[in-house]
């Protein structure tokens, strides 16, 4: 049985960590960010009766993604809203959106975003494409995003934290929703815009 020398072992021990390092697998760390529930916005502005958009928004929401930063991957992650949340500053304007005209929030109370691809667009941009499911249907949506900042958050948790904006427009008659829509009284596009924060898990616990 042959056994190497000492300066062939010598060369493998170098070329080890190298070979790691180039290794797409030592490469590739993937982590879980969920978000912050009181750095998240969601607003949606919609056309009335061609005068001018109502604007509202959502204030219950939860979610989570993992994001490799080295590779730019984005391999999954889903955000929950809460339709009952919805407000739109008129207490019985509120009322009907949550009632069967609009979101129908007692028989769906979550909508749901569940990500299925992303792409880069730029240094800090992106394309995140997903399935919007609301009223009992599924949708792709495709969201343009830009990543804000990324680093230690400066006080509170003090966990490394992601910044990031996002946006896009839809129809929701492709949901089903057009109360409205044939008499004009109630636009049938729906511009969303998203603001929120992110935190790395740890994975301590």
């Amino acid at each position: 049985m042959m056994f190497p020398n000492r300066k062939t072992l010598f060369r493998s021990a170098l070329a080890l960590p190298a070979a790691l390092a180039l290794s797409p697998a030592a490469m590739a760390e993937p982590k879980t960010f969920v978000i912050d529930d009181e750095h998240f916005s969601i607003v949606f502005e919609i056309m009335h009766i061609g005068y001018a958009p109502v604007m509202g928004m959502f204030r219950e929401v939860e979610g989570e993604f993992v994001y490799d930063e080295e590779a730019r991957e984005l391999s999954s992650g889903q955000l929950v809203f809460k339709s009952n949340s919805v407000y739109t500053n008129h207490e019985k304007r509120d009322d009907h959106v949550r009632g069967t005209d609009f979101l129908n929030s007692k028989k769906y109370p979550d909508i749901t975003y569940t990500i299925t691809d992303f792409e880069t667009t730029g240094e800090n941009t992106g394309t995140v494409t997903g399935n919007l499911e609301m009223l009992g249907q599924t949708q792709p949506v495709v969201l343009d995003v830009t990543l804000n900042k990324a680093a230690v958050y400066p006080f509170g948790h003090e966990e490394y934290t992601l910044g990031i904006s996002a946006s896009t427009t839809l129809k929701r008659s492709d949901w089903g929703m057009t109360y409205g829509i044939d008499k004009a009284m109630v636009g049938d596009d729906v511009t969303l815009r998203f603001g929120f924060e992110a935190i790395r898990e740890s994975g301590m616990f």
